[in-house]
């Protein structure tokens, strides 16, 4: 048999000094050590693989130990820590509570406290899984967790606290412990990686501690793994990735570079090669919105601390940071978490992915159709704020589209609309291309889009003026027409009848709409800026204005329902009403209805 043991086993550590990421817990236990305030029940609640169950065992072996160091720690020496570490020791016992959780098993380890060690100072329990307990088990333990002897100390060890009776919460000292930090395995792993004589990178390590998602344990297992398939050789960054099968951070890269210069073909051919080699569009989203958001943490100092990099990748971060406004990375993540959210439902997967990823390569155009439209072009969209633009997530939803919804409205720009005014000009295909090259390389930003707010409020006033010119043809039945064909227009029904039953009247240039229902004065009020930028430019009226006003005295007394005729005989008595001659008809036949 293999004399091999796991590296979780063989480096598990022996003393508080060589726990790893929970110093919280070991200095509070090292002080309790060191004044004799030592509790007789303890609750290590944690995720898994962070050293619960380790720090319980060197508490039980210093607790034992007859030469403890200076600094409270277990000598590794004396006849108690030797027959510990030979699984010989009659002080310390473990007890997996998820097998032995019934009432039996804790009335025996009741009966088994009873008895006073024959060598040592303290019997120690370790109870590991504690929340597998039964109700009654948990019962039975109550007492003898609330007044144990004097030589009894309870360490019991859960991943589920929340599972825990508060009767055995409140006889318990609490410790949590925390997740592992990514550098503090990095550090655990390159430790062990010296005493092993193995060689690797830096980054294949912070690769293994970020997929053990702050378990040391599992960390170890995936190094076991990697160890195992570079026997004699490196751990490299690239060895990591295709035992783990990950995705490379580049192709993440390389697409950001793509959307930013709105380069879709390349953006769609390098989301093929990642479907080609075998990740599914889950892993490549999940990937691409981590990606997105450490961009995003990148443009602040303040922030740069949440960036779980090393040196070399951190640069590049930042680099590509620089390149990205906030708008743009803010609405890119919005559209990657609603496809992520979308994908689970979608029968075609990978054509979800591909919109999600066209929609981002036309931000910037999106933002800048959103920013140069003037707002009456725009039927529903949000009213804008001080003239300013509105927010780039509303126009993202539908980057490709917003454009063409509205036919009056200028053509959209080109990309080199969102540079400065010293490049927006007219540029050749070679330029363009050099353009992107530029910004691939880091030679040039892609700077905000500017407003130029003057020039369309002139372009506004003077459509005005020659709007003013014009014969006003506003009248009743002009406006009434225009308001037909607009119903017989809308797609929704329920905004066909709300019009269709609107009573239209004109006072002065205020056109009256009045309705019976609440709802249909909600429904027409959600299209109030179109109808009324409707009525001025065809009936050539700039001050013309839509009112809509709910007849108060109808929506509160509506007209009553005709009733439900459920009876043969009450039909018969609707129909004799109706015609007389129905009831000279049964006499007649001689007909009777039956009851």
């Amino acid at each position: 048999m293999s004399a091999f043991v796991v590296s979780a086993r063989k480096y598990r550590p022996l003393r508080f000094t060589d726990v790893v990421g929970q110093q919280h817990v070991a200095r509070t236990l090292k002080n309790a050590l060191a004044t004799g305030h030592v509790a007789h029940a303890f609750l290590f609640c944690g995720p898994r693989g962070v050293g619960k169950t380790t720090c319980a065992r060197i508490l039980a072996r210093v607790l034992n130990c007859e030469n403890r160091t200076p600094d409270f720690e277990a000598c590794q020496q004396c006849p108690s820590c030797l027959a510990f570490q030979e699984d010989a020791s009659w002080n310390i016992f473990e007890l997996d509570a998820a097998s032995n959780n019934g009432v039996d098993h804790i009335r025996a380890l009741v009966e088994q406290v009873r008895i006073p060690p024959q060598r040592g100072q303290y019997k120690v329990y370790i109870i590991d899984e504690v929340h597998m307990l039964s109700q009654g088990a948990f019962n039975a333990f109550l007492k003898t967790l609330e007044e144990p002897p004097p030589y009894a100390v309870f360490i019991l060890a859960t991943t589920e606290k929340h599972k825990i009776l508060p009767t055995i919460l409140s006889r318990c000292q609490v410790f949590d412990f925390r997740r592992i930090e990514v550098a503090d395995i990095v550090a655990h792993l390159a430790q062990i990686c010296r005493l092993e004589g193995i060689e690797a990178d830096a980054e294949a390590l912070r690769i293994i501690a970020q997929k053990a998602d702050g378990a040391l344990r599992d960390a170890l297992s995936i190094f076991d793994r990697i160890s195992s398939a570079a026997v004699g050789e490196p751990i490299r960054y690239q060895t990591v990735l295709e035992n783990l099968n990950l995705l490379d951070y580049d192709y993440y890269f390389q697409i950001v570079d793509a959307l930013l210069v709105e380069d879709a073909a390349t953006t769609l051919l390098l989301l093929d090669d990642i479907l080609r080699k075998g990740f599914e569009p889950e892993i490549f989203l999940t990937g691409l919105s981590d990606h997105l958001r450490n961009l995003l943490v990148c443009r602040d100092p303040a922030t740069l601390l949440l960036l779980e990099a090393g040196e070399n990748l951190r640069e590049r971060y930042q680099q590509q940071a620089q390149l990205a406004s906030p708008s743009f990375l803010l609405t890119a993540l919005s559209i990657a978490n609603d496809c992520d959210v979308n994908l689970k439902m979608a029968r075609h997967k990978r054509l979800h992915v591909e919109i999600a990823l066209l929609k981002m390569c036309y931000i910037l155009r999106a933002v800048s159709a959103a920013a140069f439209a003037p707002e009456k072009k725009t039927a529903n969209a949000s009213p804008t704020t001080n003239g300013c633009a509105p927010m780039p997530s509303a126009a993202a939803d539908s980057p490709v589209a917003t454009p063409a919804a509205h036919p009056a409205q200028p053509p959209a720009p080109s990309p080199a609309s969102s540079l400065p005014p010293s490049t927006a000009t007219e540029l050749s295909l070679e330029a363009m291309q050099s353009l992107r090259t530029d910004i691939r390389l880091g030679r040039r930003r892609l700077e905000p889009i500017p407003l130029r707010l003057e020039e369309y409020d002139s372009a506004v006033a003077e459509e005005v003026h020659q709007m003013a010119q014009l014969e006003s043809k506003l009248t009743l039945e002009n406006a009434r027409a225009e308001w037909q064909a607009f119903a017989n227009a809308t797609p929704s029904p329920s905004l066909r009848q709300a019009m269709s039953a609107a009573h239209l009247n004109l006072e002065g240039e205020t056109l009256i709409v009045t309705v019976d229902l609440a709802v249909h004065r909600s429904l027409i009020q959600q299209e109030i800026n179109h109808l009324r930028d409707i009525i001025r430019q065809s009936l050539h009226a700039p001050n013309a204005n839509v009112l809509v006003v709910l007849d108060e005295q109808k929506a509160l007394n509506p007209p009553p329902k005709p009733r439900r005729l459920l009876t043969t005989k009450e039909k018969l008595d609707h129909m004799v009403q109706t015609n007389p001659a129905v009831l000279d008809l049964l006499r007649r036949l001689d007909l009777k209805i039956d009851e």
